[in-house]
């Protein structure tokens, strides 16, 4: 497929790979120049880069473009599992992608058979600003949505952030790194009022129109600020571990160009490991390529003690169960036990980003109707 001005936006054509492969999930940090980046390490022309770039986006093959943030050390946050009545599944969904601006992944999960958890079937991030209190939030969104329980998972230590699906495509099972997988453990860092008005218009999301060249200029001017001062906030936020990476999200829920699916399964899988073991067994399993996230997470006695959690994406089911099967192979190989597993299958699932601002909090607290003092932690 190409758009009128014939600039191809299919997944399979060349010059996108290339680009694509690069601009995924690479470009960790800042970058001052971040296309011109993605033009010297794809071998594309920067004029050819910005252009695909735009195509792709307007063409919704790319679902958005933005400078990523570790939001695990600027604001609290945790993985829900919530027990919703199946008559208000969707509705809890729609709510929480809708109407809550601190949820960000929202996915129905289900089992291939009953297991302890699977009545938990929808499944959520969520972001609280600094100050306030995730469990007072949740406890707000359970009222909203009739949820019966919820399990909330802060992560403990971080093993695998990327996705990168367009490197990922064909990949092998078993197909991992030969160094184990580095560890980031979470700790919320506090900002200035200055950092926070360059972190808001960094991580905005750009428009087809905002792809160019010179393209943190206008983010320098909507924050106030001259750009070498947004340059030097911006590399001190990354030094300190506030940034993520500046990222082409490719659309790999629904349909792009042609039909095409960028993926068509994703899958939570979950592992028990030995207390104490979580960050040797998290390094092991963190190596294997296939997973675009891998944590510790703490998910209680209703999910028989699972410790250790990661994502998988792809287009074939019986290839990810071959994938988990590896990397359950490894696990042994090492000599890691493992006392249960068990996976999660994705369904319907909606992405956006959470919102971090205790600005935003404050605002949406009175839009609600909620005492923001009182949404505060003890």
């Amino acid at each position: 497929m190409t758009t009128a001005s014939a600039i191809p936006v299919s997944l399979d054509d060349p010059v996108n790979v290339a680009i694509l492969a690069v601009s995924e999930d690479k470009l960790e940090g800042f970058q001052r120049d971040p296309l011109g980046e993605i033009s010297q390490r794809s071998g594309i022309d920067l004029d050819v880069v910005v252009k695909r770039i735009r195509a792709l986006l307007r063409a919704g093959t790319v679902r958005r473009v933005r400078q990523t943030l570790l939001p695990t050390n600027l604001a609290q946050g945790a993985l829900i599992a919530w027990q919703v009545p199946s008559d208000r599944l969707q509705a809890a969904f729609d709510f929480m992608f809708q109407r809550d601006p601190f949820s960000g992944h929202v996915v129905i999960r289900t089992t291939d058979a009953v297991t302890p958890g699977s009545n938990y079937k929808l499944w959520t991030t969520l972001k609280v600003p600094q100050g306030y209190s995730m469990e007072k939030h949740a406890d707000y969104l359970a009222a909203q949505v009739g949820a019966e329980s919820y399990r909330l998972m802060p992560a403990k230590a971080i093993f695998v952030l990327g996705v990168g699906h367009t490197r990922r495509r064909g990949m092998e099972p078993g197909s991992k790194s030969d160094s184990l997988a580095e560890v980031t453990y979470t700790e919320v860092i506090e900002l200035s009022e200055l950092e926070w008005r360059a972190l808001i218009a960094m991580k905005r999301e750009f428009s087809p129109e905002e792809i160019v060249p010179d393209i943190w200029q206008s983010r320098a001017q909507e924050a106030g600020l001259s750009l070498s001062t947004f340059y030097e906030v911006a590399e001190s936020l990354s030094q300190r571990k506030a940034i993520g990476r500046f990222s082409t999200f490719l659309e790999h829920v629904k349909p792009v160009a042609d039909g095409q699916r960028v993926t068509r399964y994703n899958v939570l899988f979950h592992w028990a490991v030995s207390p104490g073991r979580e960050v040797e067994a998290g390094r092991e399993v963190g190596r294997h390529h296939i997973l675009t996230h891998c944590y510790w997470r703490e998910a209680g006695e209703g999910f028989p003690n699972v410790n250790l959690m990661a994502v998988a994406h792809g287009t074939d089911k019986e290839r990810l169960l071959e994938h988990k099967a590896a990397i359950d192979a490894h696990l042994e190989s090492v000599g890691i036990p493992v006392s249960y597993t068990n996976l999660f299958w994705g369904g319907r699932s909606e992405i956006k980003p959470s919102e971090i601002s205790p600005f935003v909090y404050r605002e949406w607290c009175e839009r609600v109707e909620l005492d923001p003092e009182a949404m505060r932690a003890s």
